[in-house]
């Protein structure tokens, strides 16, 4: 099995380049947390796939869905989806705008 060899200026780096805060101690930790991830990865390039189908998933199940159904007896008209408001203008609720700028 190869052995990656991670140091703390390339944790340093791949922080860097993620925009991700690191303080100092915290290089020696996830070096290594990835040196084991890229191990393992290592393990995983070793095992023969060959003549193994690619597939994207396994169970066999497919998506169940039907067709959208308008029921008036269960859905509110508009008078009584605006009801419990105040803040209604033009048959619309008035709302402060969450995204800033």
């Amino acid at each position: 099995m190869l052995m990656t060899k991670l140091t703390n200026s390339d944790i340093e780096h791949d922080a860097d380049l993620a925009k991700l805060p690191l303080k100092k101690d915290e290089a020696e930790k996830y070096k290594t947390q990835l040196t084991q991830v890229l191990n393992y990865i290592e393990e995983l390039k070793q095992v023969d796939t060959e003549g193994v189908e690619p597939t994207s998933q396994t169970t066999g199940l497919t998506d169940v869905a039907r067709e959208d159904e308008v029921k008036p007896l269960e859905s509110l008209n508009e008078q009584q989806a605006l009801n419990g408001s105040d803040n209604v203008y033009n048959s619309c609720f008035i709302a402060e705008r969450l995204i800033r700028k």
